[in-house]
């Protein structure tokens, strides 16, 4: 069965929260996002827009290509 690309998304977004030792409030805040929000994109549950993943990337201070810049295993 075929991974749905926000789950995959959601859990790079997780991975790369964690790795900065953020928590998803910490990663609201900074990027002026609601916490249930970065929650639900992390579970998958949201079509991120554009413009959302480029204030996640400010947050983390990264490029907004590493969002998307994952292993995309979508079997």
């Amino acid at each position: 069965m075929e991974k749905d690309i926000r789950i995959i998304f959601g859990n790079h977004l997780r991975r790369l929260r964690r790795s900065q030792n953020i928590s998803q409030e910490e990663l609201a805040f900074r990027s002026g996002l609601h916490r249930t929000y970065i929650s639900s994109v992390e579970r998958g549950e949201r079509n991120i827009s554009l413009i959302n993943i480029a204030r996640l990337a400010k947050a983390l201070d990264i490029k907004p290509h590493r969002l998307l810049d994952s292993n995309w295993d979508y079997s």
